[in-house]
């Protein structure tokens, strides 16, 4: 296995290892490290299975179910333990332009850390690409590490003990979408995490930043909310960030505890685009770990 560093902070791409067969426990080893590091992997020409993606993902945790979408059982395209990134439905068609769960993945173009908007928020995230538009559809990853370095000295200290809550009701509102049922209200309960979370294995702080954030405890919610804005604009400046322009089968793994990310745009109601995610739990909710 070899590991070459692609950005100058974060993310490097991964070659020597066939994700089709089964890590042994040296590699899966080597791969844990090597994402304390990077936070993000590339891992090119993986024409992997479901069965199989889920399975290298299970090396490093728990599969959490998919349950952050507005899709009921009958509509669901795959098992619960695979996030559908995609623009198909249960049919393997299109979604229509008006379609409102097409509405509602629209979010998915929003800066944006996986399942923070759950009391335990996600470990690792592997995303497998099946099938690719002609042009667009890029992810853009963030380093959350890199950007809490960054910070001046009083940011820093101002921030360090703040408390926030997300929930995919305040990333949905940005984009002008209210239309939530009682029921998924009651499911997108807002949940509280720090806002600065350190890294165990390294001791790296990182901002926990997401579009799910829509309150800071303890602050009036629209000096809160410009607050937030800030870090984000200096967090998604181009020295922190990376663009990935996905070739069929590749597979990106990504640390949610340091990074963020976001799609960009394609022709969503004319092209395919077919991403499958596998997404590992964190060990606890933020609040229950060190600080």
């Amino acid at each position: 296995m070899q590991i070459t560093r692609i950005h100058p902070s974060f993310v490097a791409e991964v070659s020597g290892l066939d994700l089709r067969q089964p890590l042994n426990p040296a590699q899966a080893a080597a791969v844990q490290d090597a994402m304390d590091r990077h936070a993000v992997l590339v891992f090119h020409d993986q024409a992997i299975t479901d069965d199989q993606q889920k399975a290298f993902a299970r090396n490093f945790g728990t599969l959490e179910f998919a349950t952050g979408n507005i899709q009921t059982s009958d509509e669901r395209r795959l098992a619960f333990d695979m996030a559908d990134i995609s623009n198909l439905d249960q049919n393997n068609k299109l979604f229509a332009r008006d379609d409102r769960r097409r509405m509602f993945n629209l979010g998915n173009l929003l800066w944006h850390s996986d399942s923070s908007f759950k009391a335990t928020p996600a470990k690792f995230s592997a995303l497998s690409a099946r099938a690719i538009p002609s042009a667009g559809g890029d992810t853009q990853f963030a380093d959350m590490r890199a950007a809490y370095d960054a910070l001046d000295d009083a940011t820093r200290a101002e921030i360090a003990d703040m408390v926030t809550h997300h929930s995919l009701i305040y990333s949905r509102g940005l984009l002008g979408f209210g239309e939530f049922t009682p029921d998924e209200r009651e499911k997108f309960a807002p949940v509280r995490q720090r806002l600065v979370r350190r890294n165990a294995a390294t001791g790296r702080k990182s901002i926990f930043l997401s579009s799910h954030i829509g309150e800071i405890e303890g602050m009036p919610r629209p000096e809160a909310m410009a607050l937030i804005r800030d870090l984000m604009e200096h967090a998604t400046q181009p020295q922190f960030v990376y663009t990935h322009k996905w070739r069929l089968h590749d597979l990106v793994m990504w640390d949610n505890r340091q990074t963020m990310h976001r799609a960009r745009r394609y022709n969503d109601v004319g092209e395919i685009r077919d991403m499958r995610r596998t997404t590992v739990e964190d060990i606890a909710p933020t609040l229950q770990q060190a600080a």
